[in-house]
Parts: structure tokens; sequence; C-alpha cells
């Protein structure tokens, strides 16, 4: 099978030398991805906002690479204050309520200091 790089359009992504998600076979991985809008490289305040932001970014990095949310099977958060993840709460169930994948909250410090919270997701493709 054919190894698939999907891009955002990040310049993270040019800068640093990493692809939004690779499709392997039936399995996609979606890089870290955080709350930026990529269109024009801004970011929000708030961790809710920002949360928002990345499940979008994870949603069209999945629909790229002909799969969805519905098929995410493990989830990663990182949160630099993991005093924040509650606030998180409601925005991950209505994602991932029904589709309860696999999940990792790490409390770690992220490349800048704007960033609130990072979403990493391995889906398979059904």
């Amino acid at each position: 099978m054919t190894r698939q790089l999907i891009s955002s359009g990040s310049t993270f992504e040019q800068e640093i030398g990493y692809s939004r998600a690779v499709v392997d076979g039936d399995w996609v991985f979606v890089s870290g991805t955080t709350g930026f809008d990529y269109s024009t490289m801004s970011i929000a305040d708030g961790v809710v906002e920002q949360t928002e932001q990345c499940l979008r970014n994870v949603e069209a990095a999945l629909r790229q690479a002909g799969s969805s949310l519905n098929d995410v099977v493990r989830v990663m958060y990182v949160l630099p204050d993991a005093t924040q993840f509650r606030e998180c709460w409601p925005v991950l169930r209505k994602a991932f309520g029904e589709i309860r994948p696999a999940a990792t909250m790490i409390s770690a410090g992220l490349a800048d200091p704007r960033m609130r919270i990072e979403i990493e997701v391995t889906a398979r493709k059904r």
C-alpha cells in the first residue's frame, strides 16, 4: 500500500518537517494538532475555543485521509495546565462521546506559550 501524506497548509509543517497526518493502509495517524486557525495562523486565548479549533483541524485532516472522527480509536490530549482539562470535557464529549476512543491526557509544556491544548489521534478507516 502507498503511504499518503496529508498537509493542513500550516507553516509549522514546512518549518519543522512533518505531515499533519499520514495514511498507511487502513490507519490514519494525525499529528499533535493545536488550536491555530491555519488559514490565518491565529490562535484564540481560551482553552475551550482552542479545543474546538483543534477538533476542526483534526477533522479536516481525517476528511482528507478519507476518514472521520467516527473512525478514531485513540486520542491523546496534551495541556500545559492540567487544571484546564475539565473545561474541555463538554467539547470533547460532543466530539467523542459516542465513539469513546482509548484516551490519554498528559500535562506538559507546548512549543508556543499561547497554546493551551494539543490533540493527537489515530483512526482506522472503515
